[in-house]
């Protein structure tokens, strides 16, 4: 009986039948976070570019548009417009614009007023029209939700108490004489 078993055991060992699932199971979890993580990428590059253009372009208008004045409604409207892969953009974009003396360098906040659905409703931080020649400092805070949010690059980004990651885009610019 002993010979059997050892006879058996020695064929089992032996035998390579398997070692491809064995491997497959091994790889494809890795496989798959990768693969997946590389679309939640592409997703973010998109939107984060879409709305680094949408600021370009607005700043753009507000900065050559002398005589006027947009207001804060105008602005986020006209991002929102021009970012078209932002869901619920009306929503969940912030805007903030400061002045900034370039003599007397006085910062901007470091972190951006974003918004948060797991939150009440916050008023704007600061926005302020600028005046001929001033400088000024806009920032556009979208908050998006994750395509996987607990694989990969979805779960290791910083999220909100509603699981929403935030893109920023940053501009600055001299407000032309009128």
């Amino acid at each position: 009986m002993t010979r059997a078993l050892r006879s058996r055991l020695w064929r089992f060992r032996r035998d390579e039948d398997g070692n491809s699932t064995i491997e497959f199971a091994l790889t494809f979890p890795a496989v798959m976070v990768l693969f997946l993580s590389a679309i939640e990428l592409g997703y973010v590059t998109l939107q984060h570019g879409m709305l680094e253009r949408a600021m370009d372009m607005t700043v753009r208008d507000i900065r050559l548009g002398t005589g006027t004045a947009p207001q804060h409604d105008d602005i986020k409207d006209l991002i929102c417009t021009r970012a078209g892969f932002i869901r619920n953009c009306s929503d969940n974009l912030r805007l903030e614009m400061v002045r900034v003396d370039p003599r007397a360098w006085n910062a901007p906040p470091e972190t951006p007023d974003c918004t948060d659905q797991s939150e009440d409703v916050k008023p704007v931080r600061d926005f302020v029209q600028g005046r001929s020649n001033e400088l000024m400092f806009l920032r556009a805070c979208a908050k998006i939700d994750p395509i996987f949010p607990t694989t990969g690059l979805g779960a290791s980004m910083t999220k909100d108490g509603a699981g929403q990651f935030a893109l920023v885009s940053n501009s600055a610019f001299v407000q032309e004489p009128q």
